[in-house]
C-alpha cells in the first residue's frame, strides 16, 4: 500500500524545501557511503569501536575532499550489530510502531517475526556523516511534535521530531543524533520556519556514541511515539516501514550530487 498523497505532495514541492544541511553542490562535494556486507572496509573491530568508527569517515571524506557522506535509505546494514539496541531482544525493537492504517500487517511479516528472533538491519532514514557541530535546518515550516535524549549506546542518542502541513497533508521530518545543545531550550508545539536552525551534529557521548552525522527521516503516521521512532526495521517488515517512511531524498535532494 503506498501512501499516495504525502509521496505527490512531496514531489510537487521538491523544489521548493529549505535545505537541511549547509551544502554548496557547485562548490562542495557529497560523497557515497556504503554500509552493506558489500562494503569489505567494515569489519566488527571497526564499527565496534567508535573512535575508530570516527577515524575511519573523517579518513574517507578527506581522502575524497567532500564536505559530507551521504546514504542509508532502504539500505541492509551488517553495522547494526555493534548494539543491542537492535537485537532481537531489544524493547525498543518489540514495541509497536504500526502506523494505525497498517494494523493488522505483522500477521504477514513471518514467521521469525513473530518468534522475536530476527534482528532489526534496515535503514529508513538517510544519514549525512560530517564534522560536529553542523547546523541542520528546518526544511518547512514546522510545529514541535516532540523530542528526546535516547541514550542507549547506538540510539538516536538527541532527537527532535517536527510535525508539517504541506497542502492539507501531514506528515513529520525526524532529527537524530544531535547535541544535547539541540535540545535544551526546546518546547513541544513551538513554531519553527522554513530554514530555521533547530540543531546540530553531535559528539559520539550525546549522539548515540556514533561518528558525528545526521539521520533524516520522513514519518507519515507517527501513531503514539514521541520523541523517538525507529529508524531500523526487520526485514521482514520492509515493506510496512518503507510504506510509512518515503525516501528522505524527497526533501534533501542531495543523492543526485553524491560520488562513489
Amino acid at each position: 500500500m503506498t501512501r499516495q498523497p504525502l509521496m505527490e505532495v512531496l514531489l510537487r514541492h521538491s523544489d521548493e524545501f529549505h535545505p537541511v544541511l549547509p551544502f554548496n553542490s557547485e562548490k562542495e562535494k557529497l560523497l557515497s557511503f556504503d554500509f552493506t556486507k558489500n562494503n569489505n572496509e567494515i569489519f566488527d573491530e571497526l564499527i565496534n569501536d567508535t573512535q575508530k568508527f570516527t577515524n575511519y569517515i573523517n579518513e574517507k571524506l578527506k581522502g575524497a575532499g567532500a564536505k559530507f557522506g551521504i546514504g542509508g535509505y532502504n539500505e541492509h546494514r551488517e553495522l547494526y550489530k555493534r548494539s543491542e539496541v537492535f537485537s532481537a531482544q531489544s524493547p525498543k525493537g518489540e514495541k509497536s510502531a504500526q502506523p494505525s492504517h497498517l494494523e493488522g500487517a505483522e500477521k504477514n511479516v513471518g514467521a521469525s517475526n513473530s518468534e522475536g528472533a530476527e534482528p532489526r538491519r534496515l535503514h529508513l532514514g538517510t544519514d549525512i556523516w560530517g564534522k560536529p557541530y553542523t547546523p541542520v535546518m528546518s526544511p518547512w515550516d514546522a510545529v514541535i511534535h516532540s523530542f528526546a535524549f535516547n541514550d542507549d549506546f547506538g540510539d538516536y542518542g538527541a532527537t527532535i521530531i517536527l510535525s508539517h502541513n504541506l497542502d492539507g497533508v501531514a506528515f513529520h521530518t525526524l532529527y537524530g543524533h544531535l547535541s544535547l545543545n539541540s535540545i535544551k531550550n526546546l518546547r513541544e508545539g513551538g513554531n519553527v520556519r522554513r530554514g530555521d536552525v533547530i540543531g546540530e551534529f553531535g559528539i559520539p557521548m550525546e549522539n548515540g556514541q556514533w561518528p558525528p552525522h545526521l539521520h533524516f527521516q520522513i514519518i507519515d503516521d507517527l501513531g503514539d511515539w514521541r520523541g523517538d521512532y525507529p529508524g531500523v526495521c526487520k526485514f521482514s517488515e520492509r515493506e510496512m516501514y518503507l510504506d510509512n517512511c518515503p525516501d528522505p531524498d524527497l526533501i534533501l535532494g542531495m543523492m543526485k550530487h553524491a560520488s562513489a
